[in-house]
Parts: structure tokens; sequence; C-alpha cells
């Protein structure tokens, strides 16, 4: 009975065991449904085993929306526990356990995998490839994400969440003020799933770097790519500093090591400034991706070609350096002397400078286009607005003396937000629906759409603006309940309001893809919006190798050009047999074997620790002596298949 004791949740409630039977039921109705329909065999061919970067973009997609509604309903459970004073909905305990496992699913679950899932979709056919680099990579890659994400989740329901917020600081993410397993949670579900992030860049740099069509220059990428470009290289540079923070976090906490502990040699303060290394150069890769589908997005939807091309570039590499040098933002009241926080203020108020010239760039886009208000062109025009009262909100913080009354309030919750959701939430939303069309055949409904778009829009500027006011007059965060004689119960009770409206707004998302997948027409063409970039050159959906032809690019607007000025992309008589990577089940059960040691490290079960290590090693092994030399798609095969879309391309 012991043994089974430990996997018990520490603090137990009825929504946790609520939680524990939908997830049961859910589960059995998914195993039901794809035996009932035997369905198994296609899932396993077809997708699990998948190395084509499109499907692994698609379920990386899948995966961070799932995560999304995870993230959302932990948001409107703290909204709805601080609506009214003295609320009793959540205890502290769960309250700490909620806005934790919140921060974590939302950045690291739900945005960088929704990021880097448009990547896999849209990089290769920017650039006129067949697939990424290394497509076996970019399995294992997907599916140590997953694997990662899902432990995270089953803490939840067993052994306990993570209860020491999302930046984990010490010495609360210690064995002294968190006992129970979450922590160990925290450190092997981000350990694993940032193996896998490291991967990708790492991909997606030589993908860029060596797969380009001829022709394809640097300063003629499609500026999505290059925001790509820069995230991926500032993912294989900040992410190895998280990697070491939580294996030093994970020996602290499971070997007795003392590398945070401040009464034992070691130094707290020493995770604070690891993680932010890591962290805030972690807001702008995600924030990056984002501008770039903002900038195919309204380039497409005002018909110009975008504006400032090359101030576009230098401004997102000046960011990127910028964001290394900017750490300690974060931590301005946390003792350090006036010169540091000086130099750390202006590095952080010049950040402003290159983002506000991607604003004006966007602005001078869309100034005597003809704009067509589809609803990413809708998502993306809201942005502008919102993400610079979010950018000088930011300003607001980076001044070092004033941030000694914004920190810890809710004025800080809602920069953030503020940031994220217009600058994040909204690029994915509007990069989804983008390239809806190229992924599937048809274009989600726009009357719903737009419907979406108003509600998370208006419902977010409800749920965070109080937020400021609130913040300015005390209100500290992270507190899971106030009295009412400070006052900040009907702008709390606002801010739930929004949170409900948002939560609607996803709920129209939702059943648009239900009704869009009914009743949308499939003959939408292969260029449904009129588009510029070069995988609009291709059909709609995307064949297994890309294009039938490799494509000869003249032009950062290639496909425009071809459309407009009779530039030719598609040589005819360049048409080969292809070569293309075999699928492999490898990644998944890699995959698998990463959980399992996980979970029993999280829970000191040796045996697994050691069996499934060595099954690790063993599918290393295995892969290092594999001979798997792909297959070749006929040129028979090829006009048959491009017959069907009506001609090859």
């Amino acid at each position: 009975m012991e043994f089974f004791e430990r996997f018990a949740v520490p603090h137990p409630s009825p929504l946790i065991y609520a939680s524990m039977v939908a997830i049961g039921l859910t589960v059995i109705a998914i195993m039901a449904g794809i035996t009932y329909f035997k369905k198994w065999g296609y899932l396993w061919r077809e997708w699990l085993t998948t190395v084509d970067h499109k499907k692994i973009g698609i379920m990386y997609i899948i995966s961070a929306l799932l995560m999304l509604f995870r993230g959302g309903a932990d948001a409107v459970m703290m909204r709805l526990q601080t609506a009214v004073p003295e609320n009793s909905f959540l205890d502290a305990q769960h309250y700490n356990e909620v806005f934790t496992t919140h921060g974590i699913v939302m950045i690291i679950f739900m945005a960088m995998a929704f990021i880097i899932g448009l990547m896999n979709f849209a990089v290769p056919l920017q650039i006129g490839a067949r697939d990424v680099a290394f497509p076996r990579l970019n399995a294992i890659s997907f599916w140590l994400y997953f694997a990662g994400a899902m432990l995270f989740n089953i803490s939840f329901v067993i052994g306990g969440s993570p209860d020491a917020g999302w930046t984990n600081y010490y010495p609360l993410a210690s064995n002294d003020f968190s006992t129970s397993v979450g922590v160990n949670y925290y450190n092997w579900a981000l350990q694993i799933s940032g193996i896998g992030t490291l991967m990708t860049g790492i991909n997606f740099i030589v993908t860029i770097l060596k797969m380009r069509a001829p022709g394809m220059k640097l300063m003629k990428m499609p500026m999505f790519t290059w925001s790509a470009l820069i995230t991926n290289i500032i993912i294989v540079f900040a992410f190895p500093v998280l990697t070491i923070a939580l294996l030093m976090g994970t020996f602290d906490r499971q070997f007795a090591t003392h590398f945070f502990t401040t009464g034992d040699g070691g130094m707290d303060m020493m995770w604070a400034n690891l993680f932010w290394v890591w962290g805030h150069p972690e807001v702008y890769i995600l924030i990056l991706p984002a501008f770039g589908i903002y900038s195919e997005v309204i380039s497409t939807f005002s018909r110009r070609n975008l504006y400032g091309y090359k101030s576009m570039v230098a401004s997102m590499v000046i960011i990127s350096l910028l964001s290394f040098f900017v750490w300690v933002h974060h931590f301005f009241t946390m003792g350090q002397d006036a010169l540091t926080n000086s130099i750390f203020s202006v590095t952080t108020m010049a950040i402003a400078i290159p983002t506000g010239i991607k604003i004006f760039n966007w602005l001078l886009t869309m100034w005597k286009g003809k704009i067509e208000f589809t609803v990413p062109m809708l998502y993306s025009v809201a942005f502008i607005p919102l993400f610079t009262i979010g950018g000088v909100t930011g300003v607001m913080l980076g001044m070092a003396s004033a941030d000694y009354q914004y920190h810890n309030t809710m004025f800080l919750v809602a920069h953030f937000h503020n940031v994220i959701i217009p600058g994040v939430v909204f690029a994915m939303l509007a990069g989804l629906t983008y390239w809806w069309p190229k992924m599937f055949g048809f274009k989600l409904n726009e009357r719903i759409g737009k419907w979406g778009f108003w509600n998370l829009t208006i419902g977010f500027c409800l749920a965070f603006f109080p937020m400021y006011i609130t913040g300015l007059d005390g209100q500290a965060r992270r507190m899971y309940t106030y009295s009412e004689a400070t006052g900040f119960g009907p702008l709390n009770m606002l801010s739930f309001l929004g949170a409900g409206i948002m939560a609607i707004g996803f709920i129209f998302i939702v059943y648009n893809v239900y009704y869009s997948f009914r009743y949308a027409p499939r003959n939408v063409g292969d260029d449904p919006w009129n588009a510029r970039s070069l995988e609009w050159a291709t059909h709609n959906p995307v064949p297994e190798y890309n294009f039938a032809i490799t494509p000869q690019v003249n032009s950062s607007q290639a496909f425009w050009d071809s459309k407009k000025h009779g530039h030719q992309l598609f040589n005819k008589d360049d048409l080969k047999e292809i070569h293309m990577p075999n699928n492999s089940g490898l990644p998944i059960i890699m995959a698998g074997l990463f959980f399992v040691f996980g979970f029993s490290f999280v829970f000191y079960i040796w045996p697994g620790v050691i069996l499934s290590g060595i099954g690790i090693l063993a599918c290393m092994a295995y892969r290092s002596f594999e001979k798997d030399d792909g297959y070749h798609i006929s040129i028979k095969e090829i006009k048959e298949t491009e017959d069907k879309f009506g001609g090859a391309k």
C-alpha cells in the first residue's frame, strides 16, 4: 500500500477528483473510438510514425490547442477565485498549483508548440524545400515535446502539481518549502521537452541555411522564414542555460546538493539569474515568429510589398542580441546596486527602438494599401495598438526606480499578458487561419472567425486592463484572496467577466473548425488569399513532396512576382525522380521511454530509471547502425499525383 500512497495527490479537492474522472473517461472514449472505427493502423502509418514536416507541424498545433484549453481552464479558475473578496473556490495551496501550471502550460507547452508547429509547416514550403534537413530528428523533437507535456500534465492527478510559481524560484522550489513531487515534475518535464526544442533549433538553422531553393539568397527569404532563423539561433544559445539550471535544481532536490541553498554555500539568486538568462530570450523566441506571421499577413492583405524589408531584418537581429542583455530587469527589487540596475534599465528600454521600427513598417505597408479585413488581418491590425500599450507599460517597468512600485503587483501581470496575448496568441490564430487552406484544402468560415476575434479582443481588454489599475493601487500578484476593504472587488469581477468572454471566443474558434470541416467548400484553389510567398505556389493540400519541380526564386516576393511580372518559378523540363525519407516508429518509442524515465525519476523508482535509460541508449545504438536509404517517387507517380491537382508545380 505504501508504494501506491506515494502517487496520491497531497492536497486533494473535488476539482482534482473530477479531473481524474474526466481524464479517465476521455482516454477510454478516445481509445474506444479509434478501436471501433479501426483507425489504429491508419494512425500508426500516417501520423504516429510520420517524418513529414507538414504532419508534424499539424500535430504540434493540435497539441498546442489542447494545451491552450488546459491552460485556459487554469486562467478561468484564477479569475473566478479573485472575482470577489475572500472567495473560497480555491484554497491557497490549490491556487498556487493552478497559477504555476497555467504559466508553464501556456508558455512552454502551448505557445512554444504553436510557434514551432507553424514553423514546421510553413518554413520548408517558403524556402522551396522537400522537408527539413533532418526529418527523423524533427519527429523525435515533437515526440519529446509531447512526452514532456504529458508528464507535466499528469502531475495534476498523480503526486501533485508544482506550486512554486512558473519561475520556480528557490528556496520556494526546495524540498523544505515544496514537499510534494510537483517540482520534480517541473524539472523533468521541462528537461525532456527542452531537449526536443533544442534539436528543433539546430534542425531549422541547418534547413534554412542549406536547403533554400536556387536563387533564394538570405535577403530574398520571406519574413516569416527570417524570423524562424533568428528564433532558432536564440533557442540554440538560450536553452542549454535552462537545461543546466534544471539539472542543478534536480540535483538539489533529489541528490541533496546545495547549488541554490544559501545556508550551505549555494545561492538562491543564481537560479533567478540562470532562469531569466533563458527566460527573457524565451519571450523573443515567442514574439519574433509572431512578428514574421504579422509581416506575411499584413503584406498579403494590404496587397503591397512589405515596407522596409532590410530594416525589418535588421531590427529582428538587434532585438535578438539585446534579448540576452536585459534579464536583470526581472529582479530590479532583489538587491543589485544602482549601477547594475541602471545598465539593465537602459538595455531594456533600448529594445523599444527596433520594435518601434517594425510597428512603423507595418503601418507604412498598410498605408495606401487595398486592405482586405479577413480574420487573419483583423488579428494583425488589432495587435498593433494592443501590443503598443503592452510595450509602453514595459518601458515603465524597465525604469528601475519606478519598478519598485510596479513589481509584484497586478500591473506586471497586465503588462505581461498585454504583450503575450496580442503579440503571440493573436499571431498564432492569424497564422493558423492564414495557412489553414494550405494544411487542409479549405478555408475556415470568415463570419464565425470574426465572432471569435471580437469576443477575444473585447474579452482581453476587459480581463487585463483593470489589472493595471488594481496593480497601481497595490494589489499584489499571486495572492489567492483579498479583503473587501481593499476595494479591488469590482475591477476583479470585471476581469473575470472578460475572461469569460475570451472563453466564449475560443468556443467560437472550436466551433469554426467543426463547422468548416463539415460545410466549407473544398474548391478554394491553391492560392485562396492571392498571397505572395512560395508556399502558395504549390497545391492545396500540399503533396508529400511539396513541389514536383524545385522552384527558381528571383525575389523576396517570388510567387507574387511570378503572377504579376511573369517570373518563371518552375522549369517543366526539370521534373525528376524525388527522394523522400521513410517513416519511423523509433521517435515515438524513444519518447515513450523518456516519459517512463522522467516519471520514474520523479518518484525515485530506480528500476524504472535504469530500464528506460537502457532502452533509450538501445534505441540510439539501433539508429546508429540502421541502414535506411529512404524511398524514391518515380516520375510516373509524380505525374499521376500532379494530374489530380491539375498540373505540375
